[in-house]
């Protein structure tokens, strides 16, 4: 590819079709990145049942979302690094490495043996195998930002940097759509195996019959990890092809790089304000809204609303090849009107509305769950009886009868609320009219170690099932359910994939100006260190922690809804301190006039 050549202060004429070249390829590249990063998201809830086995079922699910959350937790560590790296050495290089690492960390995933082979070292190296991606990831995103943002026409920053924007969402297709057509056949070809119990007696469900386990999600999953080695090979060789940015190129030959740009980006207050003023005023608002969107609401549909994981990533998948475009539209209106009022309404309207938008998820896509979630169900215990059932570790052990009556309702997302009551021995759940005492794991001895808790769910069930709860899903005929990849045109299932897109232009609104306004706030020589940072402490810190969060406060609350309150609190904050402390009109900026100081 020829060496591109350009003024640093020549951005107002068309960008040319080798500029273009070298953007798209960026683009590509990037998406290959995400696809690996995401594919651990989207099968979260299966990689959890084969790596943290170990623990309970809620237990298990908080855990394998923190373990999908330590990737995004090293994100800044990763930005640190690179983004010193790129600073120095340019952005073309310090792609390569990004690539490579994130790469072959994903490939290896797909190798890991299980718990059940490998034992505690199995969660253990998936954690670690998850921060290396997550570190990759930290140094990617800046590099491809400013790459592109160096490139482009002034006034069309926001329209070729919004192609950036897409990379996240379109990796997160690619991954959904690999993901479907894997597990599509291998289901097809090959039966479903009994679960069985330590002692190697077959599971069963609660009506009875046994508990099965596809092919797909026993190990079909590690398809699509092992795959990404071809997406690896094909991303090397169009970052091989990459020129240096011409801008980064022009500063080198000038000798004005920064020698130290961790410490000129964050060590004084005229930029470390900067990034203050972008974690908190525009970063922490977007993350959580974007994360929302996206991987909660596809959590959302599995894990709460009980939609097999196939249609929800159907329907998942749907939503985001409608609403992409969004990307392009409001990264071009930036350029207009600026980036702040687009990126803040996005926020002010996610908090707005994310209180009925995911009951009304719930309403259309599970219509039997949701009618029953109108009955009142209570937990009555004794002041102190009841845990924060928060145990990222899997240490904690939650054996009072509070918490084993909480636990067994959550599984069934069952809304219930907690009364104290001091004369209350043993937790009691009332069901409409029905009262189930609970039990004390510590009080049991003999055969009422096996015989009490299953009486206990047995009765809890039949209690739910009485009052509405579709407790077997098999037995559920409201809940949505989609045979095929294109099988959404029934009335049912457009409304799902039309609140999902909502969601998803949201994203789009806060998403897509994010990276020309980070850009437009650090000069060249520190650019890539001075965005990376607030950027991935936003997303990696406040929107990569924002499941496990929200699944944490709706346990502990009783309300499936509950954990909304997470996201809805940090975007209503972010659109104060972003308009009181965001500049304006940042769009019409030269990114160059500071390069010269």
């Amino acid at each position: 590819m020829a060496a591109i050549e350009m003024s640093a202060r020549d951005r107002s004429r068309p960008m040319t079709a080798e500029e273009k070249k070298v953007i798209m390829a960026s683009s590509a590249g990037t998406i290959f990145e995400w696809y690996d990063f995401y594919l651990y998201g989207s099968l979260a809830a299966i990689i959890g049942a084969q790596f943290f086995t170990a623990f309970p079922e809620a237990t298990r699910n908080v855990f394998a979302l923190l373990a999908f959350a330590a990737g995004f937790i090293v994100r800044p560590f990763g930005a640190l690094v690179f983004g010193a790296l790129g600073d120095i050495v340019g952005r073309k290089y310090t792609f390569l490495m990004t690539i490579l690492i994130m790469g072959l960390s994903t490939f290896l995933v797909g190798l890991l043996p299980s718990y059940s082979s490998w034992g505690a070292a199995a969660p253990v190296i998936l954690i670690i195998l998850r921060m290396l991606q997550g570190l990759a990831l930290g140094g990617e995103y800046g590099g491809a930002a400013v790459y592109v943002a160096e490139h482009a026409p002034a006034n069309q920053r926001g329209y070729f940097t919004s192609f950036i924007q897409t990379t996240a969402t379109l990796g997160l297709l690619l991954s959904l759509i690999v993901i479907l057509s894997v597990q599509s056949y291998v289901n097809a070809n090959w039966d479903p195996t009994p679960v069985l119990d330590a002692a190697g007696a077959a599971v069963l469900n609660p009506d009875g019959t046994p508990r099965m386990i596809k092919a797909f999600d026993l190990w079909g999953w590690r398809i699509p990890f092992l795959g990404s080695i071809v997406l690896l090979l094909i991303s090397l060789y169009i970052r091989m092809q990459m020129n240096e940015s011409p801008a980064f190129k022009k500063m080198k030959e000038e000798g004005a790089a920064s020698k130290a740009p961790l410490r000129e980006a964050f060590g004084t207050w005229k930029n470390g304000k900067f990034a203050l003023i972008a974690l908190f005023g525009l970063v922490a608002g977007q993350a959580v809204v974007w994360y929302s969107g996206q991987f909660y609401a596809l959590f959302f549909l599995q894990n709460v609303i009980k939609v097999d994981s196939f249609t929800a990533n159907v329907m998942v998948a749907w939503s985001l090849i409608l609403g992409t475009g969004g990307f392009l539209f409001f990264g071009s209106l930036s350029d207009k009107i600026g980036r702040k009022p687009i990126i803040l309404a996005g926020c002010a309207i996610a908090a707005a509305t994310y209180s009925f938008v995911f009951p009304m998820l719930t309403k259309v896509a599970n219509p039997a769950l949701h009618a029953a979630q109108q009955t009142a169900v209570t937990v009555t215990a004794a002041p102190g009886d009841c845990s924060f059932q928060f145990n990222p570790v899997g240490t904690a052990k939650f054996t009072s009868s509070c918490d084993i009556a909480k636990s067994t309702l959550a599984r069934s997302s069952v809304n219930y609320t907690s009364v104290q009551d001091p004369a209350v021995t043993t937790a009691q759940v009332k069901i409409g009219e029905t009262v189930i005492p609970s039990y004390d794991v510590s009080t049991l001895t003999g055969d009422a170690v096996k015989a009490t808790p299953a009486a206990f769910t047995k009765s809890v069930n039949e209690a739910l099932t009485a009052a509405g709860y579709p407790v077997s899903a098999d037995k559920n005929t409201t809940v949505i359910r989609a045979a095929h990849f294109f099988d959404i045109f029934s009335g049912q299932k457009l409304a799902v994939v039309l609140i999902l897109t909502y969601l998803i232009i949201l994203v789009t609104m806060v998403y897509a100006p994010i990276a020309a306004m980070l850009v437009e706030l650090f000069p060249t020589r520190i650019r890539y260190s001075g965005l990376s940072l607030p950027y991935h402490i936003g997303n990696g810190w406040f929107g990569g922690l924002m499941p496990a969060t929200a699944f944490a406060i709706s346990a502990q609350t009783g309300n499936v809804y509950g954990g909304l309150w997470y996201p809805i609190m940090i975007a209503a904050v972010t659109v104060v301190i972003g308009a009181l402390f965001v500049p304006g009109n940042t769009h019409k900026k030269d990114i160059f006039a500071d390069d010269a100081k």
